[in-house]
């Protein structure tokens, strides 16, 4: 066979890639600067983007001054910006500049960090990061973690962790049947990723036990040990009891330090979803409503929420590091490694279900080297600040209800016309349509809630751009739909 010649097609000179990255930081400064006074959302349809953005993927490949128009059409007329000060939907971060900037650093170094050797920097970061934030929580010397795409990724890791512990046997190799069926519990609030990560586990869904809450919205102690007890008697081994830190729905903190003594008593691994609530800790005024977090053996956290960093990011803390070893590691004949020869560090991949890794903990690292802990807490306390504003504005006037006091950054509540107060059918269906038409609004983009089977607004900020004219923005919105969905809808 004759010697192949090179073939340079996909490799690109630093000058070229130098244009293409300037083209694409000019354009990022312009939607920055654009930002606040376009639309959260611009209605946009299915059929819109598709026709938009879709195009044969050619056997030429384009100019480079087409492929930056093209990624123009994609920021600027097919997205919609969750990083808008008036988006309060959902518990998504509106994305740190220092962020978005070491994402392009971990996409042009391209290490998978999986093994040590492989991203030796990037595995020292992590490793890092996480130790820092165990300690945030209080968690003691050992106690670290890893990162993951997200919550979902996070709670799975560390509720694998602890039933690989708690089972008492082993369960990695001979599966759930080698012992007593376990149980999960946690709140009818907590976040559906637990249930989720019951099935994913073998427990099955329906062993995820709903524990009632108060009137709080959070877990209550005495259901929480009636299930317990019941499960005992019925010979099923209880496992896990996941208490939240900032439910999603309403911000709700569980009692966090009381169901660690029951975890505790019954000899049950003790996790906390702290995914929205945990990045709290770092404000003075507001760590004494997580105690007990600290007695947690594992943490799911993301910081692509209240730390605003760019998606995605989620983190499993463990108050025990060895347990996630021991949990994830597997053993392959072609990443053999002499590690006393190499002296080289800890491979990720043996701790956590994926062997191929981005470069996650960058962004995130960068973030907090960039801004700093006092200048998140002075934000983080903001954002709680503008909810009980919100609150504050709501319960001022007459067509508008409080659901329920707003709790960390979220505020839940309803449009109620005069005279309509006591008709809840009518106000679960005004409501419910209220919620959509506000988000093509486009001025602020709400999600929603349903409490008690009452369906409501929800905002939540986690926007650092997010002010109080954005509160009163939500206000002036929401009166001047309801009003008029009311007038088309009564009688």
């Amino acid at each position: 066979m004759n010697r192949p010649e090179p073939v340079r097609d996909l490799d690109w000179s630093s000058e070229r890639a130098e244009k293409l990255g300037r083209d694409v930081v000019q354009m990022w400064a312009e939607f920055l600067e654009k930002l606040p006074e376009m639309p959260v959302d611009r209605g946009l349809r299915e059929s819109t983007v598709r026709e938009a953005v879709l195009r044969d993927v050619p056997a030429q490949g384009m100019e480079d001054d087409e492929l930056v128009t093209y990624l123009r059409t994609v920021v600027f007329e097919a997205s919609m910006y969750p990083g808008h000060p008036g988006f309060m939907a959902y518990v998504s971060g509106a994305g740190t500049v220092p962020g978005a900037a070491a994402d392009l650093v971990a996409s042009f170094l391209n290490q998978n960090v999986g093994g040590w050797r492989l991203g030796p920097a990037a595995t020292e970061i992590e490793l890092a990061l996480m130790r820092w934030m165990a300690s945030c929580f209080g968690l003691p010397e050992g106690a670290g973690g890893i990162v993951q795409s997200g919550g979902a990724m996070a709670t799975l890791v560390c509720l694998k962790a602890a039933r690989d512990r708690i089972a008492g046997y082993e369960v990695r190799a001979t599966g759930l049947g080698g012992g007593p069926q376990l149980a999960f519990y946690c709140s009818q609030e907590a976040h559906v990723v637990i249930a989720r990560a019951g099935d994913i586990l073998g427990l099955g869904a329906d062993h995820v036990r709903k524990i009632p809450v108060d009137e709080r919205f959070a877990m209550r102690v005495d259901a929480l040990e009636e299930a317990i007890e019941a499960d005992i008697a019925a010979g099923i081994r209880p496992a896990v009891i996941a208490g939240t830190a900032g439910t999603t729905a309403t911000g709700a903190i569980d009692p966090l330090a009381e169901l660690a003594a029951l975890a505790k008593r019954h000899d049950m691994w003790f996790h906390v979803d702290g995914a929205y609530g945990g990045a709290a800790v770092l404000v003075e005024e507001l760590r004494g409503l997580f105690t007990g977090i600290e007695q947690a053996d594992s943490i799911a956290f993301d910081p692509h929420k209240w730390l605003y960093t760019p998606h995605s990011g989620g983190c499993a803390i463990l108050r025990d590091f060895a347990d996630l070893p021991r949990s994830f590691a597997a053993v392959a004949g072609y990443i053999h490694e002499d590690k006393e020869l190499t002296q080289r560090g800890v491979d990720m991949g043996q701790l956590s279900p994926q062997f191929s890794r981005g470069f996650h903990a960058l962004k995130i690292w960068v973030s907090l080297l960039a801004h700093g802990t006092d200048a998140y807490a002075r934000r983080i306390g903001h954002d709680v600040q503008l909810a009980s504003y919100l609150a504050s504005q709501v319960e001022a006037h007459p067509e508008l209800e409080l659901m329920t006091p707003a709790s960390l950054s979220i505020c839940c509540f309803r449009y109620v016309p005069q005279g309509k107060a006591d008709d809840e059918e009518y106000l679960n269906r005004l409501n419910e349509r209220l919620m959509p038409l506000g988000q093509l609004d486009g001025r602020v983009y709400l999600s929603n809630a349903i409490l008690d089977g009452a369906f409501c607004q929800r905002a939540c900020i986690t926007n650092f751009r997010t002010e109080a004219e954005h509160m009163d923005a939500v206000i002036d919105m929401t009166l001047r739909i309801g009003r008029d969905l009311h007038n088309q809808m009564s009688p």
